[in-house]
């Protein structure tokens, strides 16, 4: 059997971003992942992701989002792509309602460019947008998006480059801590490794159940309608909180269009239904009719994407119960995609010297009792 000094379980944006870390680092990497990188059944496919800085989730997000978009920048220049564009974002609601007042504390307590503007004031600069009169719009210069399965090809590709081994179409069905090493079994047989990372996403629950952390998968459906005026942008209204990406070169031909945590409902990863709905559809042109007309064209294409929910909606990255060896990272909670280069050498740090300078401590599994 082959021994790694870690083997990396789940190939997304999170696993593919370890491995690089690890790589480049002179590690002797192992990932594994039970389809293929880019696939659809998880958390990391689809052509776009948001990137923002003031985060309305909790201001303690904005200083690994300062180092995430540096990292970018870096593996843009190792890629010889462009992943990261600058498109700046809308972020529209009423006042005192959690998308405004979050993005706002965030913005003012780390001292981000950003301009606050009125309904009237917001609809004559983009006039795509119907909103109530007492709504507000955040403008932020530095959010736009990523190229999301860009992302993972060029982390997986880097990490090979620097001497990562990939073993695609094989699924972990245990992973098992020992005295000074850790067995990964999978369907083809056992590995060795010093330590594993877990990025198995949606996979977690199933595949940890010690891990003692009531996770929670959920889907979400994305929609690509056709091109309007507008930019990209987040709006909560009584509609419930949606975002969207608009049309850009080749990245996409229509408006990207999504609710967040749409229906909030949990389902199984390996049985749930990937269709998308008329209802589906309805809880998101319900939005588009009152607010964005424009947009509100023919459907392209829909596809659903994985939430793996903490009770808390915050990330979470902490070591299995009982376990040295073995670092668990779930971070997304659908808000997780922007981070995954800094996730990435978080879990880097963690695996070779057991601590990491980021300010992990709000992800702690003991918050959690």
């Amino acid at each position: 059997m082959a021994h790694f000094d870690v083997v990396v379980c789940g190939l997304g944006a999170m696993g593919t971003a370890a491995a690089h870390h690890l790589a480049r680092r002179g590690k002797r990497v192992l990932g594994i992942e039970r389809y293929f990188p880019g696939h659809d059944r998880g958390s990391s496919h689809g052509r776009t992701r948001i990137i923002r800085l003031g985060y309305f989730e909790h201001p303690s997000y904005v200083p690994l989002l300062r180092h995430a978009y540096g990292l970018w920048r870096e593996l843009e220049r190792a890629a010889g792509r462009e992943l990261l564009h600058v498109t700046g974002i809308a972020e529209i609601g009423p006042p005192d309602g959690a998308l405004v007042k979050g993005t706002l504390s965030s913005a003012r307590l780390h001292d981000l460019p950003h301009e606050v503007i009125a309904a009237p004031e917001l609809m004559r600069r983009l006039p795509a947008f119907r909103v109530p009169s007492d709504y507000v719009a955040v403008l932020q210069p530095g959010g736009g998006m990523l190229e999301a399965e860009g992302v993972v090809a060029a982390q997986l590709a880097l990490a090979t480059a620097a001497g990562a081994h990939i073993r695609n179409g094989e699924q972990v069905r245990a992973v098992e801590p020992r005295a000074g090493y850790v067995r990964i079994v999978t369907d083809r047989g056992n590995v060795d490794a010093g330590a594993a990372i877990i990025t198995v996403g949606p996979w977690l629950p199933s595949l940890l159940p010690a891990f003692g952390v009531p996770l929670r998968v959920t889907p979400t459906d994305a929609q690509l309608f056709s091109p309007g005026s507008i930019p990209v942008f987040i709006i909560e209204s009584r509609h419930g909180m949606h975002y969207g990406i608009p049309p850009r070169g080749d990245l996409q031909a229509g408006i990207k269009i999504a609710k967040h945590h749409h229906r909030n409902e949990t389902v199984d990863p390996n049985a749930y239904d990937r269709t998308v709905s008329a209802d589906d559809e309805a809880l998101i042109r319900a939005a588009l009719a009152e607010h964005i007309p424009g947009a509100n064209g023919r459907l392209v294409a829909a596809k659903t994407c994985l939430y793996t929910m903490t009770p808390d909606g915050d990330f979470l990255i902490d070591w299995l119960p009982g376990a040295s060896n073995v670092i668990v990272a779930s971070p997304c909670s659908g808000h997780g995609f922007k981070f995954a280069p800094v996730i990435g050498e978080i879990l880097a740090d963690l695996t070779t010297t057991g601590a990491t300078p980021h300010d992990i401590a709000r992800f702690s599994r003991r918050r959690f009792g």
